[in-house]
């Protein structure tokens, strides 16, 4: 397949046009969003969603996000509710993602088999103008291989879909870099609403508290799926987001991950995703510096690309931070966690150092 690129960095670009009418006729185009690149086709098109996961490799049971141009658009495509609007009052557009019953008009290779789609409007005025000019909601997967870290900028999705897209617009870098916050609608035994948190990203669980006093976190978030249990969003499955060189996770007293970094360097063969601050600590040979340790959002724009980045150097393992579960640090955690297939090590000199995968 021959892949088109379009370099845009204007929503009033004449070109969109076209790129819409491909979505139309069930072409699959990439296109920008502020949390990372996306893989887009007619949401409403069974085949079109089929193409996806044939190009990204993906399970067929792993549920698509379908974009939407505004809010009010959910309705075509899902049963929305008050706390949908409380939701897209407080956070849309932007990086949330809210799961609700279906209705027909969204086909189940949509879904991955759910009963369920996933609503996002993206604040991104690239694929906002995309998603007008396609006239359809648009569903969309990070656009990357299965399995591998999510693209934040067009160079990484050339590397994985290029000739098995019809497009790929270039709008520069992605702003946030994580994926978006999913939540989904439920109701207790009293019928009283309350939110689940399955993937955490740039809406925090603390914001999200402001719009509804409660939100549980789905066990998956830090933990791996059980066996045969069906993943209801994006990003559950036990590996993801991982680069090619096994990843460990390192905890225990700043000095002692220091020092464990510093003897692993002495060793020769591994990657660092290190701290700002610790640069002048380490030697510098294949650092992959992510953000100064108390800046968050630096580390979740840079997480993906400095994975990325991992595959392209001699090394045979991969050692990062065990962030914490704070705030932006959950996001941060639920990625890294799946990227290391939940390999852990203590470090600690207090502690007897175990390797824990999950």
């Amino acid at each position: 397949m021959e892949t088109e690129v379009l370099t845009v960095t204007s929503p009033d670009d004449d070109r969109l046009e076209h790129a819409g009418a491909l979505i139309r006729e069930g072409g699959l185009v990439v296109f920008p969003t502020e949390t990372v690149y996306g893989l887009g086709g007619d949401a409403t098109n069974a085949a079109a969603s089929r193409k996806i996961y044939q190009a990204k490799g993906r399970p067929s049971d792993n549920p698509l996000i379908i974009h939407v141009a505004f809010p009010e658009d959910a309705e075509k495509y899902a049963r929305t509710d008050r706390l949908y609007y409380r939701l897209a009052r407080a956070f849309m557009p932007g990086p949330l993602t809210v799961i609700m019953p279906r209705l027909e008009s969204i086909p189940l290779s949509t879904t991955g088999g759910l009963e369920t789609v996933a609503v996002r409007c993206p604040s991104h005025p690239i694929a906002h103008a995309l998603i007008r000019q396609s006239r359809t909601a648009i569903a969309a997967p990070s656009a990357n291989l299965s399995g591998k870290p999510s693209p934040t900028c067009a160079e990484h999705v050339l590397h994985d879909l290029k000739g098995r897209v019809d497009m790929i617009i270039d709008g520069g870098a992605c702003e946030i870099g994580l994926e978006s916050t999913i939540v989904k609608l439920d109701r207790d035994n009293e019928g009283e609403e309350y939110l689940t948190l399955l993937r955490p990203g740039a809406v925090t669980r603390d914001a999200l508290l402001l719009v509804c006093p409660r939100v549980d976190i789905a066990p998956a978030v830090s933990e791996a799926l059980a066996a045969g249990e069906h993943p209801l969003s994006p990003g559950m499955k036990y590996k993801h987001y991982a680069p090619t060189a096994p990843l460990t996770l390192l905890t225990g007293e700043d000095a002692d991950v220091l020092a464990y970094f510093s003897r692993e360097q002495e060793s020769g063969g591994c990657a660092i995703l290190c701290y700002d601050e610790e640069i002048p600590l380490l030697r510098d040979q294949y650092l992959l510096p992510v953000g100064r340790r108390d800046d968050l959002a630096m580390q979740a724009h840079r997480l993906f690309a400095c994975l990325r980045e991992a595959d392209t150097l001699p090394v045979t393992r991969i050692f990062a931070h065990m962030p914490t579960k704070d705030g932006m640090g959950l996001a941060l955690y639920n990625r890294l966690i799946r990227a290391a297939a939940h390999t852990v090590l203590n470090v600690s000199a207090h502690s007897p150092a175990k390797s824990e995968p999950k």
